[in-house]
């Protein structure tokens, strides 16, 4: 199991030895300083996010993710998405006054406006 482990990291010490976004390396360098493994992890799981992050088309939905996680691109997404399947959500309810109270108590959070609406609504 040693030897196992030892390999792993030497190859993803080899691997982050040659990544190229220094923003992103370092995301994952400072998440898990000594371990080359979970570093590669990360970076291959924040760079994916990143360029994600770099093409969605809602701009308000994107400013909501960066606002609650401004150095974490997966985050970012994570957010995104689900902002964004509930913003469409809410675009097609229609309990016109459930989804008003709903708006009125969570004006920038989809996710929280579609929950409250839910729970109004049935």
């Amino acid at each position: 199991m040693q030897d196992y482990v030892y390999k792993k990291q030497i190859s993803a010490f080899r691997y982050m030895q040659s990544v190229t976004d220094s923003e992103v390396k370092q995301i994952a360098v400072i998440e898990y300083y000594n371990d080359y493994a979970m570093q590669k992890y990360t970076y291959n799981k924040q760079f994916s996010a990143k360029n994600y992050m770099k093409n969605v088309t809602d701009r308000e939905i994107k400013q909501i993710a960066y606002r609650e996680y401004p150095n974490d691109y997966s985050m970012q997404k994570y957010i995104y998405d689900k902002q964004l399947s509930a913003k469409n959500y809410m675009k097609s309810v229609t309990n016109s006054s459930a989804k008003a109270k709903a708006r009125r108590e969570y004006p920038n959070d989809y996710s929280m406006q579609k929950y409250t609406y839910d729970k109004l609504a049935y």
